[in-house]
């Protein structure tokens, strides 16, 4: 009897060994590889949550305030229309309701309750514009920096490895969006040791796509391309609508169409030279010369276009019809069925020419 105790024991002992060692064993194999693992309040984790955190700006076209948006559906009243609000596309709509008439006062009427989205995802319920408020003014201002990044944006799916040692558990995350990412990556706690796996891609405002390494490279391309854009942190709902608009863009609309006519001009805070150009037909050429025509009478200059998105700068030279010439800054290419319009803008002064082809 004693014999087979004293087996049992030994037995118990070599199992205890074998399982201890191969505890350490897995121990060293799930070792997180060097310059991968997020530590919370690190400097790098700081900036990915600034990257992917909520952009507030995004609707200021409805609530005036950039460390919120409102959640959608909801529906608001522009200019007393109403306008049922189901994705980030009727922004838009919104527009082009206050864009209808350029001498009246765009309003916007939220219809309560909504919801409010803060920067780190989390949401409260707002009853009406009081409580909108309250929440509003603790917003920065027009253009003032804040914590959110917009000129970097990680591209999806991004994986990660998770180990608790606390309980040697292992796991793994894959997440399709920012919100999720930020959720995952905010609730991470001391003594957890997550791991990204590399290589991942992150996109800049220009479009060009960056692979990353590692989050040392991952750190040093946010922090360098952090500011390289217009975060559109004001309350201009209009000054953005040409993000996409290229110089060869506008010279292929320009060029294709033939007899465009001037259906808005303002200069000078006064629209009354608008319905003098109601006759007069423009032609814009590749190699740099615009023809207007009125009547019997023939009016040539030159244009040129250079810039990018919407800091493309059009110049107009027709010397003997002075009110169409300026610096212009291309403010907007509105493509409609059987319509196409293109914007100009410089300040207050506008001029649009329409044209029937597209």
């Amino acid at each position: 009897m004693k014999i087979t105790t004293l087996k049992i024991t030994l037995l118990t002992l070599s199992f205890l060994m074998l399982l201890s060692s191969c505890r350490k064993e897995e121990t060293q194999l799930i070792e997180p590889p060097e310059g991968e693992t997020l530590v919370i309040n690190s400097p790098i984790v700081n900036l990915m949550k600034q990257a992917i955190s909520n952009d507030g700006s995004v609707d200021n076209i409805i609530d005036n305030a950039n460390c919120f948006k409102v959640k959608l559906p909801a529906t608001v009243f522009a200019n007393t229309i109403e306008i049922e609000v189901n994705s980030e596309m009727d922004y838009e709509t919104i527009e082009d309701v206050f864009d209808e008439l350029d001498d009246d006062e765009d309003l916007i009427e939220i219809q309560f309750p909504i919801t409010i989205i803060f920067e780190d995802y989390s949401q409260v319920s707002i009853n009406n514009y009081a409580e909108l408020s309250s929440f509003s003014n603790n917003c920065n201002g027009e253009n003032i920096a804040d914590d959110d990044i917009e000129c970097v944006d990680f591209q999806y799916p991004v994986t990660t490895a998770i180990f608790n040692s606390n309980n040697e558990m292992i796991d793994t995350a894959t997440f399709n969006n920012d919100e999720d990412f930020y959720r995952f990556i905010d609730e991470i706690e001391q003594y957890d040791i997550v791991t990204i796996d590399f290589p991942i891609a992150v996109s800049l405002t220009d479009g060009t796509i960056t692979n990353v390494e590692n989050l040392n490279e991952l750190q040093t391309v946010i922090n360098t391309y952090r500011d390289s854009c217009d975060e559109d942190d004001d309350y201009n709902f209009d000054d953005d609508d040409c993000n996409e608009c290229t110089t060869n863009q506008l010279m292929t609309y320009l060029t294709s169409c033939q007899n465009w006519i001037v259906d808005r001009l303002r200069r000078d805070d006064s629209s009354n030279t608008e319905d003098y150009y109601d006759d007069y037909v423009f032609n814009f050429y590749a190699d740099g010369t615009v023809i207007s025509t009125f009547s019997i009478w023939t009016y040539e200059g030159t244009w040129t276009a250079s810039g990018t998105a919407n800091n493309i700068i059009v110049v107009i030279d027709i010397p003997t019809l002075p009110d169409c010439n300026n610096e212009w800054t291309l403010h907007e290419i509105e493509e409609n069925p059987g319509e196409t319009k293109i914007d100009f803008r410089l300040g207050e002064d506008q001029i649009r020419y329409v044209n029937d082809c597209t």
